[in-house]
């Protein structure tokens, strides 16, 4: 089976539109590749290529046995790149995640130096699994890397490769021996994807996938070098005026002392989403837009996407807390009254 056709950089119309078409057809092969191996989770695998094709990282955050680290695994499968898994546990130390440097003797003279040796976070994509198991220590050997993409070990700082994802995986229910995201760490991520339970139909599907002898290979779709042109190519999309101050109302209605917080926001909400909430629901919106054929970004592209780019942004108050509000609900609250007008 052949590959999905090459993405390659743009400059005068009609390649614009062949490179379009291809990312099109490479959303939509990935897709069908993935769903030989996942079962349902739609929308997970939509919010997964987004982000992918948008440059930004993803948190997967669901219960146990839902496929999250499947996803991952799938996506190294399918996408020609270097692929790492880094188990986060207590005892994981950050020369464990970035490397560090070891003294060597040469064999054949006995001199010794010093020698540089990589850790996992040097691949294109990288799955940080559990990853509140580790201790804030250990997190945050990941913070340069994701918001850097680079590694400052003994004084000297080393490029990750391009391109570089991180998915990190995390359960929301076990509390026991977890430390919980810093504020600036959940920031680093673009999207935080809610993985839901499976359906009837999904589950009699997995248990026939799983419990038989089939195998249901994947094969190889896209590369990196095209990968990282569709990455440009997202960033052309065009935003009318009206749509990019649409999406700057909704992130400044998060902030409870900012000027379009209402009631509702100012008492449940303690700290708004910061700039990159912004930039997480535009970025988003231009691959969103792309994959459906559009060359500009709608309202509706960037409603679709404000869950997952606003969940991990906000931080509830105490009386949110108290009364179940949920981070979802909260976020729709403020997509919901913010109305569509005309650009200042």
């Amino acid at each position: 089976m052949s590959r999905a056709p090459v993405i390659s950089d743009a400059n005068d119309l009609e390649s614009v539109r062949r490179a379009c078409a291809a990312f099109r057809e490479t959303g939509a092969a990935l897709r069908k590749e993935i769903g030989e191996r996942l079962v349902g989770q739609q929308p997970v695998v939509e919010e997964t290529l987004l982000s992918l094709f948008a440059g930004g990282h993803v948190l997967l955050e669901g219960v146990p046995g839902l496929g999250k680290t499947l996803l991952v695994r799938t996506l190294g499968e399918v996408m020609d790149l270097t692929f790492s898994r880094i188990q986060f546990t207590p005892d994981l130390m950050p020369a464990d995640v970035t490397g560090t440097t070891v003294l060597v003797e040469d064999a054949a003279g006995g001199a010794r130096t010093f020698q540089f040796r990589q850790g996992p976070i040097f691949a294109n994509l990288v799955l940080a699994d559990e990853i509140n198991r580790a201790t804030p220590k250990s997190q945050s050997a990941l913070l340069e890397a994701m918001q850097e993409r680079s590694v400052s070990v003994a004084g000297q700082t080393r490029r990750l490769p391009d391109p570089f994802l991180v998915m990190a995986t995390q359960n929301p229910i076990e509390q026991e021996g977890t430390y919980p995201l810093p504020e600036a760490q959940l920031d680093r991520f673009l999207l935080k994807v809610s993985v839901p339970n499976a359906s009837r139909a999904e589950l009699n599907e997995i248990l026939r996938r799983t419990t038989s002898p089939e195998t249901r290979p994947v094969r190889v779709v896209v590369d990196g070098p095209s990968i990282v042109a569709a990455q440009r190519l997202a960033k052309r999309v065009v935003m009318a005026p009206h749509v990019k101050d649409w999406c700057i109302r909704v992130v400044l209605g998060t902030i409870p002392e900012g000027p379009f917080g209402d009631s509702f926001v100012k008492r449940y909400i303690r700290v708004g989403a910061s700039p990159r909430g912004a930039q997480a629901m535009v970025s988003t919106g231009k691959v969103r837009a792309l994959f459906d054929g559009r060359y500009a970004v709608s309202i509706d592209d960037l409603r679709a996407v404000a869950l997952p780019a606003l969940r991990h942004r906000i931080f509830r108050s105490f009386e949110a807390e108290a009364e179940g509000r949920t981070h979802d609900e909260i976020v729709r609250h403020v997509i919901e009254r913010t109305p569509v007008e005309d650009a200042p």
